[in-house]
């Protein structure tokens, strides 16, 4: 099989092309630089530009790319190249896979549960409507986006994530240094649900989507959600280490602004009810199995 990725350097990306090539697939990386491997290809979603042979005769395309939504703090111009990488980059992949003579059978073209905002105590799945916020506009146009492959006949499946649970990178990954030192501590009142899955999940999650008839959005995220409460214990539990501090909500907001009401302090309870009707078997189900394989 032959798959063409683009995000191939970022956590998820670059777990899923080990994958693949793992077991004998053939993969082609898009990048935004100057191809330094022949199995690079180069693209510029900014411009709109992407060769169209780096699709055509592909089995599968996977998008991952955009700019991380946590990465730096939520000013208007970050917040637009947030939206802007995802909307320029979604809709160039599928103008090109509509103009290929030999299209991919499957477009994998990332999203996020963000589509809910805020859900409170509520459990949704797939069927549950958008929510408010930056983050639920920008899913609903990020998917809209992909709208010319779908309208060739194409199939477009959205894996909308939730936390990916990895050491090298991720809210885990960037929480793990502060744990360790036994400065790990509850974000806010700490009642706030989690919806996490372990990067080996959803690495087998894509790879499901690949291959299974499964179209639109799929949530990618293990089925037991957690409080953040429960989760900073688990993961203090985990590294034998304290975890009893507490930042109050005000300085999350002081800090990092508009984010902070739609990354740390959300509310997300969200369950992968289509993934699991299609036959998708999680390997980790609970999140101390999750924490003891990824640590």
């Amino acid at each position: 099989m032959k798959v063409t990725v683009t995000g191939s350097s970022g956590l998820i990306g670059s777990a899923l092309v080990r994958s693949l090539r793992a077991d004998g697939h053939e993969v082609l990386r898009l990048v935004r630089r100057e191809p330094a491997a022949a199995d690079e290809a180069r693209w510029s979603p900014a411009d709109g530009c992407v060769e169209v042979a780096a699709v055509d005769g592909a089995d599968a395309v996977v998008h991952l790319a955009g700019a991380g939504v946590g990465d730096r703090l939520w000013t208007a111009s970050y917040k637009r190249r947030i939206r802007d990488s995802r909307l320029s980059g979604t809709r160039t992949l599928a103008e090109a896979i509509a103009a290929a003579d030999r299209r991919p059978s499957v477009l994998v073209c990332g999203s996020a549960i963000g589509f809910y905002g805020d859900t409170g105590d509520r459990t949704v799945d797939e069927k549950a409507g958008m929510g408010r916020g930056f983050l639920a506009e920008l899913v609903r146009d990020w998917e809209a986006a992909a709208t010319p492959a779908r309208e060739v006949g194409v199939r477009v499946v959205h894996p909308r994530a939730g936390v990916v649970l990895a050491r090298s990178g991720g809210l885990l990954g960037r929480t793990l240094p502060l744990f360790r030192l036994g400065l790990g501590g509850r974000l806010g009142d700490g009642r706030q649900w989690i919806s996490w899955i372990s990067l080996d999940d959803q690495i087998a999650a894509l790879r499901f989507l690949i291959d299974h008839e499964i179209a639109g959005p799929v949530n990618v995220t293990a089925p037991n959600p957690v409080t953040n409460e429960d989760f900073t214990r688990a993961l203090g539990r985990s590294l034998g280490r304290p975890a009893r501090l507490a930042v109050p909500k005000f300085a999350l907001r002081a800090a990092l602004r508009g984010f902070a009401d739609e990354g740390p302090l959300v509310s997300q309870r969200v369950l992968p009810r289509r993934l699991e009707k299609a036959g998708f078997r999680f390997t980790h189900t609970e999140l101390s199995a999750a924490l003891e394989a990824v640590l």
